[in-house]
């Protein structure tokens, strides 16, 4: 069977959308993974997955599916790079949780890790709330980033630098409904 355009697929045409990074098929299959090793880690107890919008949630509402066992969720929304391609270098907390997260074991849910910038600050800040437990998962990790295997638990790939979108992700709040994750070409938009 032909694969369908990517006009067809995002009802948009963009030539800055590249390559396919990693096929939506792989994405599933990892997820799916992910959410085993949470079953195993958290059996017996009823995690809480705070999800970082607005790029986790397609990852986040894919990983509860897998992860066989009571779960809550909710969500944090954060800004470092706006609607630009280049982080500012500024968190800020555009919305926080809706609950108390004392005692509550936490698995903070993130579609990619860049520098980190983001995930240290938000690990800072929810660690103050005295959880009892804080993991990190990401869909994506950027390769050549320092430490970050040291910050995540749970991971499912690592790419090459450069703006990807699909699957969530975005440039502008376009392209998220795209299944795959694809290159973009940035110095060409924006």
């Amino acid at each position: 069977m032909r694969r369908a355009s990517l006009t067809a697929v995002s009802g948009i045409e963009d030539p800055n959308v590249g390559e396919i990074i990693v096929a939506g098929g792989e994405v599933q299959h990892r997820v799916a993974e992910i959410g085993a090793g949470i079953t195993a880690d958290y059996e017996g107890r009823t995690p809480l997955l705070v999800g970082i919008l607005k790029g986790a949630f397609v990852f986040m509402a894919d990983l509860i599916r897998h992860i066989d066992l009571p779960v809550e969720v909710d969500f944090m929304a954060v800004s470092s790079y706006g609607s630009s391609t280049r982080t500012s270098g500024v968190v800020r907390i555009i919305k926080d949780l809706d609950r108390d997260i004392a005692g509550r074991d936490i698995i903070l849910v993130e579609d990619i890790l860049d520098s980190g910038l983001t995930l240290r600050y938000l690990r800072k800040t929810l660690l103050a709330r005295r959880p009892a437990s804080l993991e990190i998962c990401t869909l994506l990790a950027r390769e050549g980033e320092n430490d970050v295997d040291a910050l995540v638990k749970y991971s499912g790939f690592h790419i090459p630098p450069g703006w990807v979108v699909g699957y969530g992700l975005d440039v502008g709040e376009r392209h998220r409904e795209l299944p795959d994750i694809r290159r973009y070409h940035a110095e060409n938009s924006i």
